[in-house]
């Protein structure tokens, strides 16, 4: 009886150890989730805010708040220069100095004490006017394909080209590509009235250097920026 009674105890502290002593596996703290941006709108003309100068006005920027954030970082993108300014707030809103007559893009990304990962919400153009301008240039053209430092295929020696554009205005009337290998490339087509470009010869092995210039109605223009491809 004794003997059998020893099994069972040493059956039983087995059985124990296999399933970890019966300790609850630890729950993963959630994620901070997307903020949903608000204000001002995607694709605005903004002529809200406070004018500051004939250069600057100020914009309080708005979006709602997110669940599991303890902070937010805003970024905001001047489109005509590239440069990005950041800060992190506790609120879900910012007043920020601000060029006028300047397209800016804008984004918030969610953060947690609890988490080393960041949400990061949808990123929203808006072009801050200012006082007395009828007309606005274009938002520099999105390039889509080839990105940056994208290694393409071209089995027939060609790709194809393609931007996204939008303008406050809605008079985009055509758009001019420079391509070629060196970093200052020339033109390669004007007056193009799509946003891509099929055909494009190149050579296996090269680099490849282009941009993309969009036109309006009122002769306003906006610039890409360069981009670059390797074609293998």
């Amino acid at each position: 009886m004794r003997k059998i009674l020893y099994v069972l105890v040493f059956i039983t502290t087995l059985l124990s150890a296999c399933t970890g002593g019966g300790e609850p596996t630890p729950t993963p703290n959630p994620l901070p989730e997307k903020a949903v941006l608000s204000f001002p709108e995607q694709n605005s003309l903004c002529t809200q805010g406070k004018v500051l100068s004939a250069t600057q006005s100020s914009l309080i920027f708005k979006w709602n708040s997110a669940a599991n954030t303890d902070s937010y970082e805003f970024n905001l993108k001047n489109l005509l220069t590239g440069v990005i300014a950041t800060s992190t707030v506790t609120a879900s809103q910012l007043e920020v100095n601000l060029l006028v007559t300047t397209p800016y893009s804008w984004w918030v990304v969610s953060k947690s004490t609890k988490s080393t990962i960041g949400t990061q919400s949808d990123t929203w153009k808006f072009y801050n006017s200012g006082p007395g301008i009828l007309s606005y240039a274009p938002y520099p053209a999105e390039i889509t394909y080839p990105s940056m430092m994208q290694n393409v295929e071209a089995a027939d020696g060609s790709v194809t080209l393609n931007w996204l554009a939008s303008d406050v205005d809605n008079d985009i009337i055509s758009y001019d590509v420079y391509l070629g290998t060196f970093v200052t490339p020339g033109l390669y087509k004007s007056a193009i009235t799509t946003t891509n470009l099929t055909g494009v010869a190149v050579l296996s092995g090269n680099v490849y250097y282009w941009k993309v210039i969009t036109k309006d109605s009122k002769g306003n223009t906006s610039d890409s920026g360069l981009f670059q491809f390797k074609v293998n």
